[in-house]
């Protein structure tokens, strides 16, 4: 896989989502059987805009050849996304017991995500 493939599928992962969380957040997260009050619609919506501003900057970030902006943006995708991955983890192993099954989706998509920028980061060449 390279940078910019990766950077385009996870651009646009983070683009859709984004908007779900910024224009339809109660009904986003009632798949995963959650109801949220009006500050937590509140909060999914800037959880949302941090989404899509993710997406954004992948989404121009695609075509940048410089090594040492590449690793930049390499970083800060796996650390948002393995911090993603640790509280999605911890929410379905028991922390957050509300959350159906659906919640090891996220658990998967985050893995997915930084292991392909661990990849990048620091095995690829």
């Amino acid at each position: 896989m390279t940078y910019r493939n990766f950077l385009t599928i996870a651009s646009i992962i983070a683009l859709i989502f984004g908007m779900g969380f910024i224009l339809m957040p109660g009904q986003l997260v009632s798949f995963y059987n959650v109801q949220l009050t009006g500050a937590g619609i509140l909060i999914a919506q800037l959880h949302g805009g941090t989404l899509f501003s993710f997406g954004l900057l992948n989404w121009f970030a695609r075509s940048f050849s410089d090594e040492a902006v590449q690793q930049a943006i390499l970083t800060a995708n796996l650390v948002g996304d393995a911090l993603g991955f640790i509280f999605s983890l911890i929410g379905q192993l028991g922390g957050v017991p509300e959350i159906n099954a659906l919640g090891w989706s996220t658990v998967l998509l985050y893995l997915i995500l930084t292991s392909g920028f661990v990849y990048l980061r620091f095995f690829a060449k």
